[in-house]
């Protein structure tokens, strides 16, 4: 998604630079939106997984060890 607003973006400086104000102003904009959007996406991603994280640590910190006895060289 990130990808696609730095895409709109580049047109959008394209476009302004050849003195497309229309198409510059719409491909700005497109790439603001897109922009916020993958912001927003990896601000849940990213708490969704600090979430997830905590429990899953807080699981396995919580298990026995087992013996690793059949790991070790004879």
């Amino acid at each position: 998604m990130l990808n696609w607003a730095l895409t709109f973006l580049l047109v959008a400086v394209v476009a302004g630079a050849l003195g497309l104000t229309g198409v510059a102003g719409t491909a700005a904009g497109i790439a603001k939106v897109l922009f916020f959007i993958a912001i927003g996406l990896f601000l849940v991603t990213l708490i969704g997984g600090l979430m997830v994280g905590g429990s899953v640590s807080k699981r396995l910190s919580s298990k026995t060890h087992h013996d690793d006895t059949h790991l070790t060289h004879r």
